[in-house]
């Protein structure tokens, strides 16, 4: 039986990928192995493997977070300063989601989403 996924994404310097996900998503460190960090926040993991020789331009690492009160979200990520994907404005999807999305500093995109 399925209960959990955590997705593995790359990373080319696990300082600066902990100095974002903590220092602005607010993540918390699980792990941190020589070229692997864990980070979590509420219900979720994320694992990162380095990557160093990584072209972000060409990473095409993706994860869907779904989430509670996603307006309180953004809103909070916007008053922090986060960037936000210039394509990832929360809005209303076709398929019934709202959404909106992120670029981590390795080009991974993080898209969060609630049921509209």
């Amino acid at each position: 039986m399925l209960k959990r996924i955590h997705p593995k994404l790359p990373m080319r310097d696990r300082q600066v990928t902990k100095s974002y996900y903590i220092g602005q998503l607010s993540f918390q460190e699980i792990s941190d192995y020589d070229d692997y960090i864990i980070l979590g926040k509420d219900e979720i993991e994320l694992h990162f493997f380095e990557f160093k020789e990584i072209d972000p331009a060409k990473n095409y690492g993706m994860v869907y977070i779904r989430v509670d009160d996603i307006e309180e979200l953004y809103n909070t990520l916007l008053e922090q300063g986060v960037a936000i994907h210039p394509n990832g404005k929360l809005q209303i999807k076709p398929w019934g989601q709202k959404e909106f999305s992120l670029l981590d500093p390795d080009n991974n995109l993080l898209t969060f989403g609630e049921p509209a």
